[in-house]
């Protein structure tokens, strides 16, 4: 709705991760180095833990595209499989049929398979996602996998992705094995206020834009205090700071628009935000003006309403 209002070619602050936003100030980049080595030259199992909206899941996107082409890998997102699901998951991922098997001849042919792709020159690395909500069972299959092993070497390399709560459950007493095999530990950590603002401006020119930076060091700071530097919550707000801003026909995002944003992300507050933006505006501008930003306000109001934006 405001992308040719500010010159852009997409939607810069989505909150589905977009490879191509990835921002590698703030340790990102260098988390991202730390863990393609250790993926390809470390031993043990890797884990990686943050907040929820911190950006664990496109840190983990980005690691796909980035790792050698001789690593083969694959990506479970479904933390609810139990144990023998995700043994069955990382067979059909390589292409195993092991219908009617049982666990142990699964595993047997699971391994036999590593075997051959290791021989080959390749790698295969798990990657998991919300894995602090995987059951008990599920994790202790992990450190099974984990064990798949040559005469020299391990087969299977494995990195967890979850929420702080991933490093509570592995410091329970049933889980010292799995602990014990973790030898890299990497974590998302919220946003600075500098940060923010870098983060903003890089997705903004990202997107297309070409003009100077255009949120206010204010509307910088409110973010940053909002969101707690989470970059979910950054998008959130700033996504809906720029339709303020649209709204009111200017192109510099500032406190004004970024309280707005933050109203309408609580939702007891509704849509009502548009409306008293549409009327701050009105009593702001020219009459020949007040018709063509309502009418703009009415159809934004009528597409939300109509789920025709993925908030």
């Amino acid at each position: 709705m405001y992308l040719s209002h500010f010159g852009l070619t997409e939607q810069p602050f989505t909150i589905t991760p977009v490879i191509d936003f990835f921002y590698d100030g703030a340790n990102r980049g260098a988390t991202l180095e730390a863990l393609i080595y250790a993926i390809t030259h470390g031993e043990g199992i890797i884990k990686v833990t943050g907040e929820v909206g911190s950006g664990k899941t496109m840190l983990c996107r980005v690691l796909m595209e980035r790792l050698p082409e001789n690593v083969e890998t694959i990506y479970l997102a479904n933390p609810s499989l139990s144990r023998e699901e995700i043994l069955y998951s990382i067979a059909d991922e390589l292409s195993l049929d092991l219908a009617g098997s049982r666990a142990n001849e699964a595993l047997r042919a699971l391994q036999n398979i590593l075997i051959e792709k290791y021989a080959a020159g390749k790698q295969v690395v798990v990657l998991i996602d919300e894995a602090h909500a995987m059951p008990a069972d599920t994790l202790e299959e992990i450190r099974l996998l984990y064990n798949l092993e040559s005469t020299r070497h391990k087969l299977l390399k494995i990195a967890l992705f979850g929420q702080t709560e991933l490093d509570a459950t592995l410091s329970l007493p049933n889980m010292r094995q799995l602990k014990d095999r973790i030898t890299h530990h990497f974590t998302t950590q919220p946003f600075s206020v500098e940060a923010v603002n870098e983060y903003l401006m890089f997705r903004m020119r990202a997107a297309g834009y070409h003009g100077p930076d255009n949120f206010t060091p204010e509307a910088v700071n409110l973010i940053a205090k909002a969101s707690g530097g989470l970059t979910r919550r950054v998008n959130i707000y700033a996504d809906k700071s720029l339709l303020a801003a649209f709204i009111g026909n200017t192109h510099s995002i500032t406190v004004t628009h970024v309280k707005a944003a933050i109203e309408d992300s609580n939702p007891r507050h509704d849509r009502r935000w548009l409306d008293r933006l549409t009327e701050r505006r009105k009593s702001a501008t020219p009459n020949w003006l007040n018709y063509g930003i309502v009418g703009v306000a009415a159809l934004i109001i009528g597409a939300i309403l109509g789920g025709g934006f993925g908030w």
